[in-house]
């Protein structure tokens, strides 16, 4: 809610990026901006309340972000409460971690001091492997059966 024009800054690989420091432990976060990230960032660059404190986003309280993701999870048949914590965490979780980017990477964007506070967000990530990993394992099972089945139909002829 904080970010200003000012944080947006050309990174190492001259594209934009968001440089900041964590409110609660004043370590420097640098973040690339993706492409959906920008539009909405585009999107509410002329919105009244963003001109009028000079941020990027209009102003919400957290009490008030919270009810709008309640009404979003309501509106989409979403049985879970959504916070702007769990947003933090899916971006953590979902967003990096499963899609591949390395801990130390994801640590450095939430503003970690500790890579340590960061692996509880791996745990997380650790069912899922195992799922994926079940999930692998009945396709080779299958894959398996049907080589087999390939290998019986060729022998008959």
């Amino acid at each position: 809610m904080h970010l200003t024009p000012d944080n947006i800054r050309i990174g190492i690989d001259r594209e934009k990026w968001i440089f900041k420091h964590r409110q609660k432990t004043l370590n420097p976060v640098r973040v690339p901006i993706l492409v959906k990230a920008q539009e909405i960032i585009d999107k509410y660059k002329d919105h009244p309340r963003s001109k009028v404190k000079g941020t990027l986003l209009p102003n919400l309280s957290n009490q008030k972000l919270n009810s709008y993701l309640r009404e979003i999870a309501d509106l989409c048949g979403i049985d879970k409460n959504l916070t702007f914590h769990l947003a933090r965490h899916t971006f953590a979780t979902t967003v990096t971690l499963t899609n591949g980017v390395p801990i130390e990477s994801v640590s450095k964007m939430l503003g970690h001091s500790d890579l340590r506070t960061t692996q509880i967000y791996a745990k997380v990530i650790g069912r899922k492997i195992s799922e994926d990993m079940s999930n692998l394992q009945k396709k080779l099972n299958s894959e398996k059966v049907k080589t087999i089945d390939r290998i019986r139909d060729r022998s008959l002829f």
